[in-house]
């Protein structure tokens, strides 16, 4: 009996130290509980519901941090004929290694993006780090006779620091006569801006006509010196696009007189710039119209484009 009584004891003494163990371990889990649900709300029904915002699907455009930005359009680029997508933070392109400059440069202009108040103008042009066969060099255009062109316009990338860097990079670089870069090329890249704000967000996609005869090369690295660019522009809320084809030369001429349908681009070019984006009927009716009633040109900046700029 006494080696019974002592057992029993033995078992009462395990089951309190298990007890004390699980109700420290029970502590610990509600301890931890609150830690992680310490901004959960109480809604009517009783149930904790977790107070984490839902997945963001557009720009953040009021922080310039490293966290991941989802941009619509990345879903919906432009075919490539190179194969060689890079992707940055706030633009995609499409390089093509024999010209040395991408075949076409493709981002979401916004409003909102718009509205923000402009970071300095970084003037870092440098190669891009994400082109395998390594991009143009600000050296191959020194003493060329012609402008480090933007295609995704410095203007346009001018909400946070980091995008404004991103423009400079050398693949998103295109060789570009003085008088066109600063001439009716500015007036179209000031204009998509306006027109961006007016509508409330446009996809742009903006390349060189790289299978039309170059002008010639310039550099070490032989940079193709397109003979003309394009620019198309979709408003997919408001059901229309334009597209526009220059001569990369000076031009006197008002700029609406150099609209085309998107789908002489897409001609000219080979690309379908987008090809998942809206069901067909409604991209073929968008792509065959190039209606300038609908985009407002502004005779302010054609005036200034032919008497100062």
């Amino acid at each position: 009996m006494t080696k019974l009584r002592r057992n029993h004891a033995q078992s009462n003494s395990g089951g309190s130290s298990i007890w004390r163990k699980g109700g420290l371990f029970t502590l610990i889990a509600a301890i931890l509980f609150l830690l992680f649900n310490r901004n959960a709300e109480l809604p009517d029904g009783g149930e904790v519901e977790s107070s984490r915002p839902a997945q963001v699907e557009e720009i953040n455009f009021d922080d310039d941090d490293g966290r991941e930005r989802k941009f619509k359009l990345y879903d919906y680029l432009p075919t490539s004929k190179t194969g060689e997508i890079i992707q940055h933070k706030y633009y995609t392109l499409s390089y093509d290694e024999r010209h040395e400059q991408a075949e076409w440069v493709a981002y979401e202009l916004t409003k909102k993006s718009i509205q923000r108040p402009n970071v300095k103008r970084s003037n870092n042009f440098r190669r891009d780090p994400q082109i395998p066969t390594e991009s143009a060099d600000d050296r191959d255009y020194r003493g060329s006779g012609y402008d480090r062109g933007h295609l995704a316009p410095a203007g346009d990338m001018a909400f946070n620091k980091t995008a404004m860097s991103e423009s400079f990079y050398m693949s998103n670089i295109s060789p570009q006569s003085r008088q066109f870069n600063g001439g009716i090329w500015r007036e179209l890249e000031e204009l998509t801006r306006d027109w961006a704000y007016k509508f409330g967000s446009l996809y742009v996609a903006t390349g060189p006509l790289l299978d039309r005869p170059i002008k010639g090369t310039i550099g070490d690295n032989d940079v193709s010196i397109p003979s003309q660019y394009y620019k198309v522009l979709l408003d997919l809320e408001g059901e229309k696009g334009i597209a526009f084809i220059l001569d990369n030369q000076v031009h006197f001429e008002p700029l609406y007189k150099f609209a085309v349908p998107i789908d002489e681009v897409e001609r000219r070019t080979g690309i379908d710039f987008f090809p998942e984006l809206m069901d067909q009927r409604l991209e073929a009716k968008i792509e065959s119209e190039a209606n300038v009633d609908f985009w407002p040109f502004s005779k302010k900046k054609f005036d200034l484009r032919n008497e100062k700029w």
